[in-house]
């Protein structure tokens, strides 16, 4: 029974790593800190800002001129982001625990250059619009 507790265990693990891992040796995602996206963000010609939160979420403050599409809705709107295709696309969420999976899905779909804020709006130090 504990060779069995221990080996769900594991897997659990690494199905909740796997988006994280998968970003971090991607040589087409480069993790920012919230520091670094603040100039990317002023810096960075035709930066797409893609905020992965729910709308309530982003309804409380978000980095202005960003595009709200929820994680759980990028697979089915994957069509909206074409016209984005080869621009680069800064992902964030609330504190970097949703982004990966996000990040993950515009690979999949061959958008890059893209640019992960690690800990999401938790640090980011920017200005937000309500």
């Amino acid at each position: 029974m504990n060779n069995l507790l221990t080996i769900i265990t594991v897997l659990l693990l690494g199905y909740m790593l796997y988006p994280k891992i998968m970003i971090k040796f991607n040589k087409n995602v480069k993790n920012v800190s919230g520091d670094e996206a603040t100039k990317l963000i002023r810096d960075t010609k035709d930066l797409i800002v893609l905020d992965v939160r729910n709308k309530g979420e982003y309804q409380s403050g978000h980095i202005n001129g960003s595009k709200l599409m929820p994680v759980g809705e990028i697979a089915s709107r994957i069509s909206e982001l074409e016209k984005f295709r080869g621009k680069p696309i800064l992902v964030h969420c609330a504190s970097g625990g949703r982004s990966p999976k996000a990040v993950n899905l515009l690979l999949k779909n061959k958008f890059g250059p893209i640019y992960h804020m690690n800990h999401g709006l938790s640090g980011f130090n920017g200005n937000l619009k309500k």
